[in-house]
């Protein structure tokens, strides 16, 4: 017996890239999810060294490291066309080749998924996280879209280990998939 199945759920707010719904409860309570379209974030790995990105971002008030990545969908009601048809993770696939080429410039090919992180029961906004060891440099390079300041940087993982203690790291799923997941199996000697 599922949620969805039993109490369905009502639209109240809609908006370019989310929606709220409230779910009515057995006892009468409402539970209330705020609903956004997913992302990616890439693991690259090449030569025991990660990509990862400087990008100036408004939320951090300066720059922050990041995994790159992005959104698998530009608004919303593609999402929810994706969504009501299944096959999510073939689309996240599809925006991983996307936004290697923009933020990046780099042809992806066989991205693995690595894990699906989930922001928790009230905000439902996944980001699929893909392993990357297959890529050439695309001849144009980073095409990244208006209004991004994205600089790639190619760092050792104790480098990245550092940036993390160090608070230059704010994404703290992206924290937790490579300290979790990417270091034990990708670089069991690296310890945070």
């Amino acid at each position: 017996m599922s949620v969805s199945q039993d109490f369905a759920e009502k639209r109240v707010f809609s908006g370019r890239l989310g929606e709220v719904v409230h779910v009515p409860q057995p006892d009468g309570r409402v539970f209330e999810r705020f609903r956004r379209p997913p992302g990616v974030r890439m693991v690259i790995v090449a030569d025991g060294k990660l990509l990862l990105t400087e990008e100036l971002r408004e939320e951090t008030g300066g720059t922050d490291l990041r995994l790159p990545g992005g959104k698998v969908f530009d608004d919303y009601e593609s999402f929810a066309e994706a969504r009501s048809a299944g096959g999510m993770t073939e689309a996240a696939e599809e925006a991983v080749v996307r936004e290697g080429r923009e933020e990046v410039g780099l042809a992806i090919t066989h991205p693995e998924l690595i894990t699906v992180a989930r922001a928790g029961a009230t905000v439902e906004w996944d980001l699929y996280y893909f392993l990357v060891r297959e890529f050439t440099e695309e001849p144009e390079g980073a095409q990244p879209e208006e209004g991004e300041h994205i600089t790639p940087v190619w760092m050792s993982p104790e480098d990245v280990v550092s940036a993390i203690q160090e608070g230059r790291m704010s994404e703290w799923r992206s924290v937790g998939v490579l300290l979790g997941l990417v270091f034990p199996q990708q670089f069991p000697g690296v310890r945070a």
